[in-house]
This record gives structure tokens, sequence and C-alpha cells, in this order.
């Protein structure tokens, strides 16, 4: 089969030209792109590139109005009084009050004072001491007609004293009973017991009138 294209017009044989051609065009690229250099704004103005004929930006003040004027200030206008006027220091008032024989005034009543109400304060120091009507001697007596002396402490052998604290109010009644220290075996108990049986005390007295008041006493438990 013959060929019906010229040598002249066939490509193939320019393959290695065009290939030429593509290599240094590529590597004239490569070059140019590791050698292009890019300025800034400040550097084209150090290398003089830059057009210097823009105006200078400049921060403008702001002005400042002026205060409004105030308004002028009106002179009082002095005015001369004759000589020949006169001035009349006596002045005369006069209240015309119509009072009747039916209003009449309520007397003004003065109401006394209320009493002062005492608080219920349980007083721990009075001037008078709250006491057993008697005295220590007719205490005593009640104690050993009424006390009696626990089976259990008898049997384990114990004795001492029991100290009680307890509230008495304005009428002498007996009330908050407690121990503060005591010596067991139905002796502390019992010692609560003769004292809640107790008759009414005299109460304490402070500043002349009768109060509530704490006291303290000790019961002393004995083996024979």
């Amino acid at each position: 089969m013959e060929h019906k294209k010229t040598l002249k017009a066939d490509l193939i044989n320019k393959k290695k030209f065009f290939l030429a051609i593509g290599l240094c065009a590529s590597l004239g690229l490569t070059l140019l792109a590791f050698e292009w250099k890019q300025y800034d704004l400040a550097e084209l103005m150090d290398l003089g590139m830059a057009s210097d004929d823009f105006e200078e930006l400049m921060e403008i003040p702001q002005t400042e109005q002026p205060p409004p004027t105030p308004p002028p200030v009106q002179q009082p206008v002095l005015r001369e009084v004759p000589d020949d006027e006169e001035i009349d220091d006596d002045i005369e008032i006069v209240i015309d009050v119509d009072i009747s024989e039916e209003d009449a005034i309520d007397e003004i009543v003065f109401e006394d004072e209320p009493a002062e109400e005492v608080a219920d304060e349980i007083f721990l120091v009075v001037e008078e001491q709250a006491s057993f009507p008697g005295g220590g001697e007719a205490w005593g007596n009640f104690l050993r007609k009424n006390l009696k002396y626990p089976r259990q402490a008898t049997r384990m052998d114990i004795d001492g004293r029991v100290f009680l604290s307890f509230v008495v109010d304005q009428s002498g009644k007996i009330s908050d009973i407690r121990v503060a220290r005591g010596i067991g075996g139905g002796c502390d108990e019992e010692a609560v017991r003769v004292l809640e049986n107790s008759p009414r005390w005299s109460p304490g007295m402070q500043r002349g009138r009768a109060v509530k008041s704490r006291m303290s006493l000790q019961i002393v438990f004995k083996l024979k």
C-alpha cells in the first residue's frame, strides 16, 4: 500500500524537535518560578518603586463646640421710696373664732402607765436565795423521814453525794430537776424522787419581788 503523505508533512519525524522545545520551555518556566520575587508595599516604597504623590492620611481632631452662652442676668431694679411715705409698723392680726357652748372640749384623760411586764427569766444569782420552808434543819428532818436507801446501793456498798439542780418558780414550785453528778446504784433516782415530793419552797427574791431562780443542792447517802 502506498503512502499518501509526503515525507515533509510527516510529523513523526519531527518528534524529537518538539520534545526538545518542550523541555526548554519547562526548564525556562521552572527557573522563572524560582527567580521570581514579590515585593510588598513597604519594600516598594523603600526601593522607590511606589509613587509617593498621594496625600498623607492625617487624624483630624474633633472640633469642640463652645458652650452655649448663658442668658443675661437681670439686675434687680432699685426703687426709691419717698421720704414722705410712712411705713406703718403696727400690724393688727384678728382671728375670728366662733365657739359655742355646744362645742364642748372633752377633758383630757391621762391613762396610767401599763405595768412593767416581767419576763419569765430564770435567775442564776438573786439577792435572796430560795429556801426550804423552815430552813436547813427542817430540810434535814424531811430527808430522814422520806429518803429510802436503795437496796441495790446497799448490796453494792455504794454511798456518796448526789448533786441536783432544779428551778424554783415564783410560787415556790419545783421543776426541771437534773442530776449534775450522781453515784449510781439507784441513789440518783431516789434523790430526784424525794425532791419532787418536797413541799413548796420559799421563792427567790430580786428587788423585793419573787422571781424564778435555779438552785443546786446535794443529798448525802451514807451506809451505817
